[in-house]
């Protein structure tokens, strides 16, 4: 009797071998690969480290030759922004658990490839007064230079009191020399101006016209990109010793509308502010 073969038939036939069938290898089901968390851990000490203490840091990494050498341990303990070099000692550990052969010039270039990758940096937090290993913030002076620093084409700044704080004065005085327009908003009653004294005219000071209310705002705005908001005032103490909160801002989308209502407010047609001889 012909006819063609049943199901079982069919797959009977499939198995034997020498039948002029090809078997099918069926690939065995693997697990997700292991995911890193290396890159999560860089990605977030280039949102928290300035760019020159990034340098130091992947210079310092290119000249080690793994997790364990001393060269990091002690670059690692010299950290001094509150909560830097727990975030380093995390890296180290899980480089240790996961890439222990990964040379230093490897990570050096991972962490380079994550420094030149665009994304959204997120607001940071930024304190002054005591540091505690439990939160993940810069120190306001710090920060403050920085703000400066990385003005090119406009600087402002709104602070209710100011004395002391030489080294912003300088910074924001190596800023107008390189240039950049500087505008400090400044509370009258509290002779704020008076730390700014030195620099020259073409620092712009700019008071209050009515006498309702105090201008109590803290900001320092670089350019239309960057700012630096919080509690405390451009002094000593405030940048320094007092118990103080603030946030560092990178996004444009943010800054941009903040420095256009501060650039109102001194607007000559709204009849807000003046300027200080």
């Amino acid at each position: 009797m012909t006819g063609r073969p049943g199901p079982a038939d069919g797959k009977n036939r499939g198995t034997q071998p020498g039948d002029g069938q090809r078997r099918v290898r069926i690939p065995v089901a693997r697990g997700p690969a292991p995911k890193h968390r290396l890159p999560g851990l860089l990605a977030a000490l280039c949102d928290r480290l300035p760019e020159d203490r990034l340098d130091e840091w992947e210079q310092t990494l290119a000249r080690a030759s793994g997790p364990e050498d001393p060269l990091l341990v002690r670059f690692t303990a010299s950290q001094p922004a509150a909560g830097t070099a727990e975030r380093m000692k995390a890296v180290l550990q899980v480089w240790r658990a996961e890439l222990p052969d990964l040379s230093g010039t490897g990570l050096a270039l991972a962490l380079a490839a994550v420094r030149a990758a665009p994304r959204p940096l997120p607001a940071q937090p930024v304190i002054s007064g005591p540091v505690s290993a439990a939160t993940p913030a810069r120190l306001t002076s710090g920060v403050a230079l920085e703000v400066i620093r990385c003005a090119s084409a406009s600087l402002l700044i709104a602070t209710y009191a100011a004395h002391g704080a030489s080294d912003v004065v300088e910074e924001i005085a190596a800023a107008a020399g390189r240039g950049v327009q500087v505008d400090l908003l400044l509370e009258e009653t509290t002779h704020a101006a008076t730390a700014f004294s030195d620099l020259t005219p073409d620092v712009r000071i700019w008071h209050r016209t009515g006498s309702a209310g105090v201008l109590h705002a803290k900001a320092i705005t670089a350019d239309r990109h960057t700012a630096l908001l919080g509690s405390a005032n451009l002094t000593d103490r405030g940048l320094t010793e007092n118990v103080e909160l603030g946030v560092i801002l990178r996004d444009p989308g943010v800054v941009g509308p903040l420095v256009d209502h501060f650039r109102w407010l001194i607007a000559p047609q709204t009849g807000l502010m003046r300027r200080c001889p």
